[in-house]
């Protein structure tokens, strides 16, 4: 009975390994002689599966500054939001800006124009201190005329949740048209193993 050995076992994988020829020197079906390719040629690096990115369009960006105890002055957390919004791809690719100011329904008509002019201002004041272009920025008081939720509750009384949340300054920033983005991809699913019998 014939046994190999791990001397001749490994000989005769090497032997085996040595005949095939390697991938790049397949001769190609014209008989010719292929080395790999010339380091004139590109070569992709891009692995075929994964997608290439995709472009959309960079969308406006709009956020809210609430002035909810009442006042002009910027709180912290006001200030937080408009360091995050200064930091966004819409400000720093330079869109115009709009600010516009509200008040609640608690004084009267001039005052509450007055108040919501101050509070846009306050954060224009802000941005501009920041590095963002006045002439980019425009200004609008709009006083108590657009309120997001009530400023009185149905039987008359002062709704203060409400004149809290109607407190506020509103911002948009629009982007320059045609201005794309790369899309965020889509985690692709991995496909699970079979269950072993």
């Amino acid at each position: 009975m014939f046994r190999f050995t791990p001397i001749l076992l490994t000989a005769a994988l090497l032997s085996a390994c040595q005949s095939e020829p390697a991938p790049d020197d397949v001769p190609d079906p014209d008989g010719e002689e292929v080395i790999g390719p010339s380091p004139e040629e590109p070569v992709s690096i891009i692995r075929p599966d994964i997608e290439e990115a995709v472009l959309i369009p960079l969308e406006p960006l709009n956020t809210t500054i609430s002035f909810a105890d009442s006042g002009t002055d910027l709180t912290p957390e006001a200030v937080a939001e408009l360091e995050t919004l200064v930091e966004s791809r819409q400000v720093t690719e330079g869109g115009p800006i709009t600010i516009g100011g509200h008040s609640d329904a608690g004084g009267n008509d001039a005052v509450n124009m007055r108040v919501s002019l101050r509070r846009a201002e306050a954060v224009r004041d802000w941005l501009v201190a920041r590095g963002v272009d006045e002439g980019r920025i425009t200004v609008i008081a709009f006083g108590e005329q657009n309120p997001v939720e009530p400023n009185a509750l149905p039987d008359g009384q002062p709704n203060e949740d409400g004149r809290a949340a109607n407190r506020r300054v509103e911002i948009r920033v629009d982007v320059p048209e045609g201005m794309m983005v790369e899309a965020t991809p889509t985690p692709q699913a991995t496909p699970s193993a079979a269950p072993v019998d």
